[in-house]
């Protein structure tokens, strides 16, 4: 259920975003917006959150999350609309999304990524253990029997 709050949270603030920097200000249909908004933020939820978020920090995370951001719009403009300044749309747009994330950053580590550290099932500390044995070395009497014995055959 928390994911599932994550994620709407998510889809929500980058269409609402979106819609302001992309259909307000650039003229882009609801349609394409909606689009983007649920290709950027599943994409970005998997990726940002739950790959990088808990194995670095908030900055780094954020930095991929507006290359991400970045790519997304770019191509799904590019391939869905014949506009012009697609560039500065798309880096707009995912400057945007990185002020967004950093504080969504924030949420994911106090609400989500803290609950998943306790679980057993996730855990992330790997446990070796050592093996060590007598057998390791011979010692001289077995050399010297192993000696007598190959030369006992070569007879």
């Amino acid at each position: 259920m928390k994911h599932s709050k994550a994620f709407l949270l998510k889809f929500i603030s980058c269409l609402v975003l979106f819609y302001i920097i992309l259909g307000l200000f650039y003229g882009m249909s609801f349609g394409m917006v909606f689009l983007i908004s649920l290709a950027l933020g599943a994409s970005s939820y998997v990726l940002g959150d739950f790959l990088v978020l808990p194995r670095s920090n908030n900055f780094i995370a954020t930095i991929t999350d507006f290359v991400l951001a970045f790519f997304v719009i770019w191509s799904l403009s590019i391939s869905l609309t014949l506009r012009e300044n697609i560039v500065i749309m798309s880096l707009v747009a995912a400057a945007g999304v990185a002020l967004f994330e950093i504080l969504f950053h924030r949420y994911m580590a106090n609400q989500i990524i803290t609950n998943m550290k306790t679980s057993p099932v996730h855990s992330r500390q790997l446990q070796y253990q050592t093996e060590a044995s007598e057998e390791l070395t011979p010692s001289k009497s077995e050399l010297h029997m192993d000696k007598n014995h190959h030369s006992s055959e070569d007879e």
